[in-house]
């Protein structure tokens, strides 16, 4: 009786392990299909919400350990009454570590956040870099947890991003499929940050993949909401910020404030972005001209954050202490102002030194505060029809943050879900809107677009602008074997012309190429060593290159309106 069970068992586990095997034959050979695909995005949900709430206790720990206080709601406080050396030097110990760590993970010494995540669901079939994307957490946690003032959504977005790359390589996912795991594991990382299902879902969709198709909702939402119970599993069903008791809101009286605010956190948003760029501009110039080493650069920097700290300690860290008090209307007008110039700088110095971390949270502290000293005044002019001064630090801490984000509709509502607020609905649209029509002048649409544009990846144009650099000429060039080949004299003369194209350029390359030569094709060829000739692989006719294109955009179509 025991070998007749034992032979039973060794039958269906034989039987067990071939469906199994079967199974991930057919996910890799062919895709997952639906179900499969939602099984995934949990999974994806579940690792990416632990992977941000591990982010998130990492820099609880550390904070901890090197603080020495456990009140980490009032770190910036406790910071306060440190001695002014320690308060000096950790921020600076922190960049160094930083530097380090950077200089082995990354081969540019730059951290990757959400820009990167952007541009790898839009060029990279929703892939981003795994090594550097692992030092790049690693080294914003250390940041944050030693003074620098950045935010932690932008690390922990890529941290999760990476774990949807992992996946999509396992299955051999094609661009949609990737692209919507992508989406799947942010939305989880942004709920399980900020306990925010609603807005992580619509902050994937809105500012990642850029696109609402219906196919990709259903997925990420599953995975929103999975990210959120890990949160909730840890810190419950709470809000990030609780607001005194609701201030009145006279609608058709107060409603101009609220669009003048608007127009106030605009400017104030491009000055937070401006800033950004500017010092990274200068750190650029002055690390280039003294040959500094990268592994440097965020020491530097941090050493400055630290002698700011000395007097404004309130910029260590996310910054949820201030912002807490914004809301609250604890803080004074001349406080408030002197606490927006304060941050915006230090934030531009944490991010610009390449020490890590996001601007979203730095962008709701900066917004919280413009919006509370817009308050005062107005309350104080007109204080027989003005609400609370804590509603409109409310409606400017989302209209900053939406500025920054590019992202309308999901920062909205991630106000909402922080505060747990949804009775000033309209006060904070209004400034919303006005806030990123204005910005959106001076910016090429969101911080993390004007990002890519820095760095020569143009996304804030649409697909017919960045759609040719992912199509290479290699593979739709006709080679020299081909029946309707270029003929080589030709093709010979363009070359003595200058009239080529290298073989891994992309139609990115070769599309003005055609405008400005009057030519059907191009030849492409391989440029050999100093003083060999270039090798003729073929060339690209410019029908065939519109056919790709178009072929590209028609795919693109398709994705956005599955």
């Amino acid at each position: 009786m025991p070998n007749r069970l034992k032979l039973f068992l060794n039958r269906v586990w034989r039987e067990l392990v071939s469906r199994i095997s079967t199974a991930w034959d057919i996910l890799v050979e062919k895709g997952p299909s639906q179900l499969q695909f939602w099984l995934i995005a949990l999974v994806i949900g579940i690792a990416s919400g632990f992977a941000a709430l591990g982010f998130r206790k990492g820099i609880e720990t550390l904070q901890t350990a090197i603080y020495g206080t456990d009140d980490l709601a009032h770190l910036h406080s406790f910071a306060g009454t440190l001695p002014w050396y320690w308060v000096l030097l950790l921020p600076a110990f922190g960049g160094l570590v930083v530097g380090i760590i950077l200089n082995w993970f990354t081969h540019d010494g730059r951290v990757r956040a959400v820009a990167d995540v952007i541009e790898g669901a839009a060029l990279w079939d929703g892939r981003v870099e795994k090594r550097a994307g692992l030092g790049s957490a690693l080294a914003s946690m250390i940041t944050l947890s030693t003074g620098g003032s950045s935010g932690r959504e932008g690390p922990v977005v890529h941290l999760a991003a990476v774990i949807s790359s992992w996946v999509s390589a396992r299955i051999k996912a094609d661009g949609v499929t990737g692209r919507d795991l992508l989406g799947c594991a942010v939305a989880a990382a942004v709920s399980a940050s900020f306990n925010a299902p609603i807005a992580g879902a619509l902050f994937a969709l809105e500012v990642v993949l850029r696109h609402f198709a219906v196919r990709a909702f259903a997925p990420i939402a599953i995975a929103s909401v999975a990210g959120t119970v890990i949160n909730r599993l840890e810190y419950g069903d709470v809000t990030e910020f609780i607001l005194p008791a609701e201030g009145s809101f006279v609608f058709y009286v107060e409603l101009p404030a609220f669009l003048i605010l608007g127009l106030v956190c605009g400017v104030v948003s491009v000055v937070l972005m401006r800033s950004i760029f500017w010092a990274e501009d200068v750190s650029d110039a002055v690390q280039s001209a003294l040959r500094l080493p990268k592994v440097l650069r965020p020491a530097i920097a941090g050493l400055m954050l630290g002698a700011i700290a000395i007097w404004y300690p309130h910029i260590i860290g996310v910054g949820y202490e201030t912002t807490s008090d914004a809301l609250t209307g604890t803080l004074g007008l001349q406080l408030a102002i002197s606490y927006v110039v304060v941050k915006v700088v230090a934030v531009a110095i944490t991010i610009a030194g390449r020490m890590g971390g996001g601007v979203f949270s730095p962008a709701l502290m900066v917004g919280a505060l413009t919006g509370l000293a817009f308050g005062i005044v107005a309350t104080s002019i007109f204080p027989d029809v003005s609400g609370s001064q804590t509603l409109y630090a409310l409606a400017g801490m989302g209209a900053v943050a939406a500025a920054v984000l590019g992202a309308p509709i999901s920062t909205t509502l991630i106000v909402f879900e922080l505060t747990g607020d949804w009775q000033t609905g309209i006060a904070v649209m209004t400034a919303v809107s006005l806030s990123t029509a204005l910005s959106s002048r001076w910016v090429d649409r969101s911080f993390f677009l004007t990002q890519l544009k820095r760095s020569g990846i143009h996304l804030a144009a649409g697909p017919q602008a960045y759609l040719p650099s992912t199509v290479r000429v290699a593979t739709v060039m006709r080679d020299r074997d081909h029946s309707r080949a270029a003929k080589e004299e030709f093709c010979w003369e363009l070359i003595e012309d200058g009239v080529y194209v290298d073989g891994n350029a992309t139609l990115q390359v070769v599309m003005p190429m055609f405008e400005n030569a009057s030519t059907t094709f191009i030849p492409v060829v391989t440029l050999g060593g100093e003083g060999d000739p270039p090798e003729l692989w073929g060339a690209v006719f410019q029908v065939d290159a519109l056919k790709a294109f178009n072929r590209a955009l028609t795919r693109m179509a398709a994705e956005e309106h599955s």
